[in-house]
């Protein structure tokens, strides 16, 4: 079921447990995800953008996400500007994460009030992002800079009314190049001074003990996207898709995606919190369309 993300969120850090956040690339992503989630009991979160058609690819989600007994959101991830934003909305996304964290603080609380204001208004959840989340590809710099402040973040949630604050504590997006390291004291402070739920951006490869952890101190949302499609790429070559097996391709991808959603479940640790009986899904791969005929 479609529910805003705030919904799924504040159960989660009252819970002391997290949400994953994958990626709804296509059909097979949000079919093989939310087979896993309703199977295993677990609120999920979709992360999408405005590229190509918003309302095909938002309505998609939405559809299948309607098929399932588990709450599902849909987040517009790191939208950048405010007809974005707005689009998000209209486009039935149940909340929009606006992205600010490269301007002045003033400027970001400015822009993310204004954008509060309307998601509210439309019955959307809102995420915001003060200090920077960089690149894992960079991440001998990125890792340790602009971290989020406590003081800051503390009256950058009380000016801004964001229902839940992307924080950076020293993971980067996409493939590290080097060992992650998490300032779970800054963390700490974080939750102390903000009081509501935290987002972690660059969860993919971040450590499965460092993820787990997390969600113990606030982190009610957990990006993951690079591990979807590392594990896609590692299954794809350990396959024969010569001949007629070429048909196996897409089940062979499904196949590992589901898996890769079960385990992002239990790292975070939301396997079997979603409220009601999970079931009765109309969302599964149906094998025999993908067997020659």
């Amino acid at each position: 079921m479609l529910v805003p993300m705030k919904e799924i969120l504040d159960a989660a850090y009252a819970g002391k447990y997290g949400v994953p956040a994958v990626p709804s690339f296509n059909e097979v992503f949000v079919r093989a995800s939310l087979e896993a989630a309703s199977e295993s009991k677990s609120p999920i979160i979709f992360l999408t953008s405005n590229r190509g058609d918003a309302y095909w690819s938002h309505d998609v989600v939405k559809y299948f996400a309607n098929q399932v007994n588990v709450p599902v959101a849909l987040c517009l991830d790191h939208s950048r500007t405010y007809e974005d934003c707005i689009v998000g909305i209209r486009t039935g996304c149940t909340a929009i994460m606006a992205d600010r964290s490269t301007l002045l603080f003033d400027e970001n609380v400015a822009q993310l009030l204004e954008l509060a204001k309307v998601a509210h208004a439309a019955g959307v959840s809102i995420e915001g992002e003060l200090g920077h989340v960089g690149q894992g590809s960079n991440y001998a710099v990125d890792g340790v800079s602009a971290l989020t402040d406590p003081a800051e973040a503390k009256k950058y949630v009380e000016l801004t009314g964001v229902d839940a604050l992307a924080v950076a504590i020293g993971t980067a997006h996409g493939a590290y190049t080097g060992v992650p390291k998490l300032d779970f004291e800054r963390l700490a402070d974080i939750n102390k001074a903000c009081g509501i739920p935290l987002v972690l951006h660059g969860g993919s490869g971040s450590g499965d003990d460092n993820i787990s952890r997390t969600c113990t101190m606030g982190v009610a949302k957990v990006n993951i996207v690079t591990d979807f499609l590392q594990a896609i790429n590692t299954a794809l070559k350990a396959g024969d898709f010569s001949g007629n097996n070429g048909h196996q391709i897409f089940m062979t991808i499904s196949k590992a995606i589901k898996e890769t959603s079960l385990r992002v479940f239990d790292i975070t640790g939301c396997t079997g919190k979603a409220a009601g009986k999970a079931g009765g899904s109309k969302v599964g791969n149906d094998e025999e369309s993908t067997q020659e005929k």
